[in-house]
């Protein structure tokens, strides 16, 4: 594991890291998730993307990939 928590999720804005974070608990993330898209998702060259560090799988991306 990378991070303090098993779910990582990562903001990005035209390609570059903005905001990441990481968190024990799926619903936890999922909500941060939520919020990341509501707060920047209005913008162009948005993407949010959470992982599953434990399987190195994508659980969520905004906008779908």
């Amino acid at each position: 594991m990378s991070g303090p928590g098993h779910y990582h999720l990562l903001l990005t804005m035209d390609g570059r890291p903005v905001r990441h974070g990481w968190w024990s608990r799926e619903e936890a993330a999922r909500d941060k998730f939520r919020r990341w898209i509501g707060e920047r998702g209005g913008r162009s060259g948005t993407r949010v993307v959470l992982f599953d560090e434990e399987t190195g799988g994508v659980l969520a991306d905004w906008p779908d990939q």
